[in-house]
């Protein structure tokens, strides 16, 4: 079946492009778009189109992929670049872009006046994941979707975890961020903390390594930051960017987010000292005296 479909995939930046390149080796037809034309170049020499333009990628398509950077960048793909316009009647638009609750209210909205099929579908998971085809899929809309969806999710993910209503993904994903924000602050504090005590930070990752407190996160991101290693997998920019929606998503909701707060105050800080396009990890550099 799926030699026969065709998906659009619309953003090719670090997730996007290794999100196509494991579509196309689950034997869908991929067309691929950026912005950035170069970006979307590499992937042509796999098989995979490259097209000039959002609506070029999606005409014809059976499924239609925004992998873009927030709900501005899909909004102006969809609409002004023709992406929305050009689907076909039966092809559906998998949102897999992290862009908010009021964001993706709005884009559901756009879907439902162009009588569109539109499923919330942003996904879990960085660079390697997106490369290894183990990402986490967050999916809501209508369920009758699910059996026709599922199979390009799996070209993708290791998991797919499928919800009743659009909105309910998005909002879930702001959960999980919440998380990997709060503890990658954490981690890089305690770093620079052993290291201005004058201890190795070696001992620290040693010391909690198969404990209760200890997971591969804590220990990946803990030895990049030692190492200085913050080639992006999470870039900071994206991440302070993710940080503002949770903070909408939880005063929308009347919670004291007081943890997520102090951690966008330390993107802010890593992304204005020009750190924005390394990894989240270079929070370290907004910490420690020696940057």
């Amino acid at each position: 079946m799926t030699q026969q479909q065709t998906i659009a995939v619309l953003g090719t930046g670090i997730m996007g492009a290794p999100m196509a390149r494991n579509l196309h080796k689950a034997g869908f037809g991929v067309r691929a778009w950026n912005r950035s034309r170069d970006k979307a170049q590499a992937l042509e020499a796999g098989g995979i189109t490259v097209a000039d333009t959002p609506a070029e990628a999606a005409t014809g398509a059976d499924f239609v992929m925004t992998v873009l950077i927030n709900g501005e960048a899909v909004e102006q793909t969809m609409v002004d670049g023709g992406g929305l316009g050009a689907m076909s009647p039966n092809a559906i638009w998998l949102q897999c872009s992290t862009v908010g609750i009021e964001a993706i209210e709005h884009l559901a909205e756009l879907a439902t006046q162009a009588h569109t099929a539109f499923v919330d579908a942003p996904v879990v998971g960085t660079k390697k994941p997106a490369e290894d085809g183990t990402l986490t899929v967050l999916a809501a809309g209508d369920r009758d979707l699910e059996q026709k969806c599922q199979p390009v999710f799996d070209a993708i993910s290791a998991k797919t975890v499928w919800l009743d209503n659009v909105g309910e993904a998005s909002n879930l994903k702001l959960v999980v961020n919440s998380w990997v924000l709060a503890v990658s602050a954490a981690i890089a504090e305690a770093i620079a903390l052993a290291e201005g005590l004058g201890l190795d930070p070696q001992l620290f990752l040693e010391t909690i390594k198969g404990t209760a407190t200890d997971n591969p996160f804590l220990q990946m991101k803990g030895q990049a930051t030692i190492k200085r290693e913050f080639a992006a997998s999470f870039p900071a920019d994206g991440a302070y960017k993710d940080s503002g929606l949770i903070l909408a998503a939880a005063h929308a909701a009347g919670i004291n987010e007081d943890v997520m707060t102090a951690v966008q105050h330390k993107l802010e800080r890593t992304v204005h000292a020009g750190h924005g396009q390394e990894d989240m990890a270079a929070m370290y550099r907004a910490t420690a005296k020696d940057r």
